[in-house]
């Protein structure tokens, strides 16, 4: 579906003629860029400012959790959300301008998820980036939801540099990526059924916890023994990358009906073993095949990116891990490691200063709720329905 309609004009302070097919640094100006983030039950804006080539800085952002509103119903209703998204983009964007001391005329680019995600989530804000941007006079980029995750990290205290190898963890995928630059990646393995935070969810499903369960699944693991049940951990020793998660599920399913009640029971010490087993099942797969990537590549440098990456367990684990391999570890801040408007912006200034995507008031635009983040590239690509 292409929405929208085409005005295309290509800023001189973003892209000079031929800078973009040569993939080298843009030699930018200030630019305040707004991102807007609705691909799934969270919508998050923000606005980032470039200087040069220095990291883009974070002056504001925003954050709208549906978290309430779907507990209800056990998970995500996609046309709930997207309704949700319409009445919060607008509000959100007004609070962001205003900490960060600034006016909608002060916005040099919109950039929003264009995939993937739940496909009329993003239309909303697809549909409110080209919107606004059209009545600004201003270009808009369409960036990929797994990319800003992946750039989130360049957020932190504690930037990354390149290249590095990356765990994303987020939501339905987990991966394993060799990342030489913005743009630069190469997939070493993925999950072939279900992801990691997949595994949290469905497992918590099955203890009774309230949706989302894996957080709640963490919390209740720090009071029981990680090793008082012997669950599966698939594809550890496979001699790949790839993860697989559907098994775990099927194996806690079975124990929580050998347990009985119990494990649905708020207090019983089975359910909270329950819970710390299924945790160190996941970690221990997680953070074994990241170790054999860093191993197999050479590499110095570990990113854990996506909600997962905010466990605390696997966090520490990590941590002690790299560090007997001296290796460096980074994370995006905690309350950047759900979805949120942050990374896209980031993401979409990133892009820019990198020169492997163009900005241009091309107000046409689609979504892809399914798209392979290594099927991005490093080809330069026009801003809204590019590719």
């Amino acid at each position: 579906m292409v929405l929208g309609f085409n005005r295309v004009i290509v800023w001189p302070w973003i892209m000079t003629k031929g800078q973009a097919s040569t993939h080298g640094p843009l030699k930018l100006a200030a630019m305040r860029i707004l991102g807007i983030e609705s691909s799934c039950d969270e919508t998050g804006v923000a606005l980032v400012q470039t200087t040069g080539a220095a990291l883009p800085s974070l002056l504001a952002h925003a954050l709208f959790s549906q978290i309430e509103m779907h507990q209800a119903y056990g998970g995500v209703v996609p046309e709930l959300a997207s309704r949700d998204h319409i009445r919060r983009v607008l509000p959100l964007t007004r609070q962001v301008l205003a900490e960060a001391g600034a006016a909608l005329a002060d916005i040099d680019v919109v950039a929003y998820t264009r995939g993937p995600g739940l496909a009329g989530a993003l239309l909303v804000g697809a549909g409110v980036a080209c919107g606004l941007a059209a009545a600004l006079g201003k270009p808009v980029l369409g960036v990929h939801h797994l990319e800003g995750h992946l750039l989130s990290p360049f957020l932190s205290a504690d930037p990354p540099e390149f290249p590095f190898i990356a765990l994303l963890v987020s939501g339905g995928h987990t991966q394993l990526m060799r990342v030489d630059g913005v743009g630069r990646y190469e997939l070493l393995g993925e999950t072939i059924d279900d992801a990691a935070g997949e595994a949290f969810d469905k497992s918590a499903k099955l203890m009774g916890l309230p949706y989302p369960g894996g957080p709640g699944l963490a919390r209740l693991a720090e009071q029981g023994q990680p090793t008082a049940y012997k669950l599966p951990r698939p594809l550890l020793h496979s001699g790949d990358l790839d993860f697989s998660f559907a098994g775990l599920k099927t194996a806690v399913l079975t124990q929580s009906q050998k347990i009985g009640p119990a494990a649905h029971t708020e207090g019983a010490p089975e359910r909270a073993d329950l819970a710390a087993s299924t945790q160190a099942a996941i970690v221990e797969v997680l953070l074994k095949k990241s170790m054999r990537a860093l191993k197999d590549s050479g590499l110095q440098r570990l990113v854990v990116a996506g909600g997962v990456g905010a466990n605390r367990e696997l966090r520490a684990q990590l941590n002690a891990a790299c560090a007997k391999a001296q290796v460096r570890v980074h994370y995006p801040e905690l309350h950047l490691c759900t979805d949120n408007g942050a990374m896209i912006a980031m993401a979409a200034a990133m892009r820019l200063q990198a020169g492997v995507q163009q900005a241009c008031a091309r107000y046409s635009f689609d979504v892809k709720p399914r798209w392979p983040l290594h099927e991005l590239g490093d080809q330069p690509m026009t801003a809204g329905a590019a590719g």
